[in-house]
């Protein structure tokens, strides 16, 4: 855990292993533009599918509000991730080990740390979340509120991302069922945590690249850090309060056949304010067989991807040092 960057970053200036080169650094985000916004509690949902399926084909991102999660859950929820990134290195090493197989674990920067040629400013827990009775015994226990919040919290989400994925699969015309079962069982939260840097002009808190996900559902509360590339430019995702973060990822993409898009996003970082964000992914199962929709291929529309399994899809995911590949260079025949 000596490498986590909540652990020394107020000793130092930015080291030189996290500067970043000129073309990769952040810079100036054009105004007045944003990701769309989908009131999921409007009245007309042919409406509310129509604006989820323009948004995943042009953005790959939107927000949602008035989507059913409790204000006062994302409250304790948002509390008790801050404090455990509060806690002391040795209480985080403590708190991350309980299983062997790794089902809960911290890292810092990236997954490819040790072999990465920069780093990000970023600390991740990374936990999974289903079959509940399964993982909550590895769950962290500090803070003391820990498993009860996020039992709950994850729950609502689950709701949520299930919903949503309905919206999708009307909107491509396959079962709406289509996400239920091994493809999008398999979920997990990430709670990052970006201190404030030294110098957020030189570094990034997360690289550009594409979620290894179908979906994410993302609570950043109220400090800016998150962008999204389209038409060549960096657009900002304002935090609204109580609002979501939905970013499509790769395997949406693989499995709409290229119909929807998976966002290519970064984080920028805060020189004066700590940022922490908490991801719910719905990810398939390990050997779940990663394809198109059987209901989007035919002879007019041959499929765009080869097949493979998602655990397989990880190993090439991430053996990409930058993060950046897209899912053509992937997956493509």
């Amino acid at each position: 855990m000596e490498h986590l960057v909540s652990s020394w970053y107020n000793d130092r200036s930015l080291p030189e292993s996290y500067i970043l080169p000129p073309e990769d650094r952040p810079g100036m985000l054009p105004l007045g533009k944003n990701i769309p916004v989908v009131d999921l509690g409007a009245p007309d949902q042919t409406d509310i599918l129509q604006q989820i399926l323009e948004a995943s084909q042009e953005f790959g991102m939107f927000q949602v509000i008035n989507h059913g999660v409790p204000s006062n859950l994302i409250d304790e929820a948002m509390s008790v991730f801050k404090e455990f990134h509060a806690l002391s290195a040795e209480d985080k090493a403590i708190e991350t080990s309980k299983d062997p197989d790794k089902s809960c674990y911290m890292y810092t920067s990236s997954h490819n740390y040790a072999t990465e040629k920069f780093h990000f400013w970023r600390d991740g827990l990374l936990h999974h979340c289903n079959p509940l009775e399964k993982y909550i015994q590895f769950w962290p226990e500090k803070p003391p509120k820990y498993r009860q919040v996020v039992a709950i919290y994850t729950a609502e989400l689950r709701k949520v991302g299930f919903r949503i994925l309905e919206f999708i699969s009307q909107g491509l015309g396959v079962n709406p069922d289509h996400f239920r079962g091994e493809l999008g069982e398999n979920q997990r939260v990430l709670v990052n945590h970006y201190p404030p840097c030294p110098d957020p002009s030189l570094t990034l808190g997360l690289c550009k690249h594409r979620d290894p996900t179908v979906i994410n559902i993302l609570l950043q509360k109220d400090v800016y850090g998150l962008e999204v590339f389209k038409d060549e430019e960096w657009i900002g995702v304002e935090p609204i309060p109580y609002a979501f973060v939905v970013t499509l990822g790769v395997l949406m993409q693989i499995i709409s056949n290229g119909k929807l898009k998976a966002a290519e996003h970064r984080v920028v970082t805060n020189s004066n304010l700590a940022r922490t964000t908490a991801a719910f992914a719905l990810d398939p199962f390990n050997e779940t067989l990663i394809e198109p929709a059987k209901a989007l291929v035919d002879a007019n529309n041959p499929a765009l991807f080869k097949s493979l399994s998602y655990k397989d899809f990880l190993i090439k995911y991430r053996a990409d040092a930058s993060y950046g590949t897209t899912p053509e260079e992937l997956l493509i025949d």
